[in-house]
Formats: C-alpha cells, sequence, structure tokens
C-alpha cells in the first residue's frame, strides 16, 4: 500500500513468487520461519527451471480474468506482497491497479543507472564491481518504478564470471529479503524515492548466439572481459579457426597473460604456444590470453586439436549483425 510517499502493508499474511529464481527454497524456508504462506506463479518457459517437487501455478498472461480470479481466490490482496523476480510477464496498468501498489520487483543493480537486462554481462563488460539490491514499485515501465529500498556492497575479488556474479546476487538477496520481511511484519513504512530519469541508462538484453561473436581487434582487457562476459552459465564467446572445419568455436577458462614476448596487432588470434591443457594466443597489445576451453557446437573441448600457428578469426559480417542484433524474451 501506498500512503504520503511511504510503502507499507499491514498484517501480511501472505507472498506471492512472480517468475523464477534459483534460491526460491531459501526465499520459501524465510516465509515459513515468519509464518506466511508462499504462492509461487511463473510462466510455462520458467517452469522448467524450478525444483519438480514444488508446487507451482502456470499462467501464459496475467492480465487476463482468470489470472485475477485465482488471486482473488487464494489471495487477500491488501494482506499479500507481490514480488517479482526475474519475471518474464508484462505488467499492463490494468493489473498493476489490480495489485493495489503491493506489487513490488527485486532488481539486483543501481537504479536508474543500469534499467533493461542483459545480466551480469554488462557488469562485466565494464568492469563495474559494486553490487546493488533494490526492491522497487512496478509500473508500466522497465525497472522505472520508485525504489522501496536498497543494500550495496562489492563484489567479492573472484567473482570473475556470470555465474560467480549470480552467487553472489542470490546469497545477498536472501539476506536482504529476510530483512526487509521483517521490516514489513513490525510495520515499518519506507519512504518511497523516485528515480532520477538524468541519470538513466538502458542495458539492452543479450544472447549468447546472436551477440556473443569475439572481435579481436579489441585491446587485450576489453577482449578478456568480452569473453569472460559470456562464459559460464552462457554458452561462450565463440569465434572460428582458419584451418580445417570445426565450425562455431566457443571459448571459456581464459586468462590475461603478461609473462611472454610483445605481440603486434597483425598477430591478433594467433595459437603462439600449446602446453597440452591450455594454449597462448596473441592480442592486438602485450597480453597474451591463456585459454583453457575450446567447446564445439557439440559441447566437446577440443583444445587438443587446436594447433600452433592457428588463427582464431570472426568475419567482420558476423560481428556487425552481433552488435544490430535485437534480443527480446517473451513468456
Amino acid at each position: 500500500m501506498i500512503n504520503n510517499n511511504k510503502f507499507f502493508i499491514n498484517n501480511v499474511n501472505t507472498v506471492v513468487i512472480i517468475g523464477w529464481c534459483p534460491n526460491i527454497d531459501k526465499l520459501i524456508k524465510i516465509n515459513k520461519s515468519f509464518n506466511l504462506k508462499t504462492l509461487i506463479i511463473t510462466s510455462p518457459n520458467q517452469k522448467k527451471l524450478f525444483n519438480k517437487n514444488l508446487k507451482l501455478n502456470i499462467f501464459n498472461k496475467i492480465n487476463n480474468n482468470s489470472f485475477k480470479n485465482f488471486i482473488l481466490k487464494k489471495c487477500n490482496i491488501e494482506k499479500t506482497l507481490f514480488l517479482s523476480v526475474s519475471s518474464m510477464f508484462i505488467f499492463e496498468k490494468k493489473i498493476i491497479e489490480f495489485f493495489k501498489n503491493n506489487l513490488i520487483n527485486f532488481f539486483p543493480s543501481r537504479l536508474p543507472y543500469d534499467q533493461g537486462r542483459g545480466g551480469f554481462s554488462w557488469h562485466i563488460l565494464r568492469e563495474d564491481r559494486i553490487s546493488n539490491q533494490i526492491f522497487h514499485l512496478i509500473d508500466e515501465g522497465i525497472n522505472t518504478g520508485p525504489i522501496i529500498c536498497s543494500k550495496t556492497s562489492l563484489f567479492p575479488s573472484n567473482c570473475k564470471i556470470p555465474l560467480d556474479y549470480e552467487n553472489y546476487k542470490w546469497d545477498e538477496m536472501n539476506i536482504f529479503y529476510k530483512s526487509f520481511i521483517k521490516k514489513i511484519l513490525n510495520q515499518q513504512t519506507f519512504v518511497l524515492k523516485h528515480q532520477n530519469d538524468y541519470l538513466k541508462r538502458f542495458n539492452p538484453s543479450l544472447n549468447t548466439m546472436a551477440n556473443g561473436y569475439i572481435d579481436w581487434n579489441m585491446k587485450s582487457y576489453d577482449l578478456i572481459n568480452f569473453i569472460n562476459a559470456f562464459d559460464e552459465p552462457h554458452q561462450g564467446a565463440s569465434s572460428f579457426l582458419n584451418r580445417s572445419n570445426f565450425g562455431r568455436l566457443f571459448i571459456k577458462n581464459v586468462h590475461l597473460h603478461g609473462g611472454d614476448t610483445s605481440n603486434h596487432p597483425f598477430m591478433a588470434g594467433i595459437v603462439s604456444r600449446h602446453d597440452g591443457k591450455w594454449i597462448t594466443v596473441a592480442t592486438t597489445g602485450k597480453h597474451m590470453l591463456l585459454i583453457e576451453k575450446i567447446l564445439n557446437i557439440k559441447n566437446e573441448n577440443i583444445i587438443g586439436k587446436i594447433k600452433e600457428g592457428d588463427r582464431f578469426i570472426t568475419p567482420h559480417q558476423l560481428i556487425d549483425k552481433s552488435k544490430g542484433s535485437s534480443v527480446v524474451y517473451k513468456p
């Protein structure tokens, strides 16, 4: 509920989680510890991500009478917190009003600085080491609603690829969520902080297969950040070899190495040494890349088939196409 620009819920008894998150079991456990009932609503695509033992309520859309009747049957809206987490649903004006301002979203970055999608790949590309946990009201925009509360920390030094960032995010969310629920139950009110548009930056969605082509003309730091940004849990940044018909190759487990001789930009992509379990590849600068995994389309590590003198290349038309690709994810 909102009153005088303050958010609160009196006598909350139910939490409806809309979307999906890997820590859902922990959120349910937290709710149980506070004697709160939990309902889970998700889309058909996200259904397969859940533990099969959980009871799920599957909807293709949430802006119809079928969904509204379900909510009215299961919940007292005024005593229910509706929490969107990684939801693929589109919240239109009528459904937002239906929730009576008890509909909020979890966002794992700074707002309005990081509006949009693309997750931690954008963090890695920009070398952004600041972590932020936010609950904000949902409005008709994408992550544009007023901020209810937030918590800032620094990503640990061992966070290197998206999976590291994701694991840290969900661990932090458990703590943040528990603290937030406790305050709600204690009848605490939260002063809403409206986002300043002049600070806004929108990050579009990314898709590894569409956007992950490696431009070997990048400077070494930009190059390793790009490769890391599409590492686990994604398929990997990709390129091709100038020899044989290996097809599209996906590169993972990469290190920046300054212990070898200097390069020339013309050498970028050349395999200068094969050390059995890894290869050394030249960049446009003084650094080399140490690469431990070269995966083919079948997800087989073919690093043993790579030879010294081979060169990784990515056709310019694929790089240009990747920059022009617009990725849209739907329920």
